[in-house]
């Protein structure tokens, strides 16, 4: 199940997660990388990580420069991104074992585009992507 959030709390978000000193296991930072495959490897390591920290989410951020978290903005747009002719996320949630919930928001911060990936920690079993 995900939660709808409100824009104003998705860019409070954002600028909270860029406050962190460095990635951290359930935090990471890309700037245009849209690869299917390292998202989805991502995806379950992220899931994973947050379950074993404690978190209820993690997360990663597109547009943000990985040093400083300054924002870049991307180019990435997960909602007109696919794998053949399927989505990026329909393709994604088809490879991932167990099922994870997870979502792409595309933000515009300080008039650059960028996007959140929120990711629920794994529950059970750890995640795994294509096995």
């Amino acid at each position: 199940m995900t939660v709808d959030r409100n824009t104003e709390y998705l860019i409070s978000l954002f600028h909270e997660l860029r406050k962190q000193p460095r990635e951290t296991e359930w935090i990471e930072f890309k700037h245009n990388n849209g690869d299917p495959e390292l998202i989805g490897e991502y995806l379950s390591a992220l899931a994973n990580s947050a379950a074993l920290c404690g978190k209820v989410n993690a997360y990663m951020l597109w547009g943000v420069e990985d040093e400083e978290h300054t924002i870049v903005g991307t180019e990435f747009s997960p909602s007109r991104s696919k794998v053949g002719n399927e989505e990026l996320e329909n393709w994604l949630l088809r490879l991932l074992n167990p099922k994870i919930n997870f979502r792409f928001y595309e933000l515009t911060v300080d008039g650059l585009a960028v996007v959140l990936l929120e990711i629920g920690a794994a529950f059970r079993h750890p995640v795994q992507f294509k096995n």
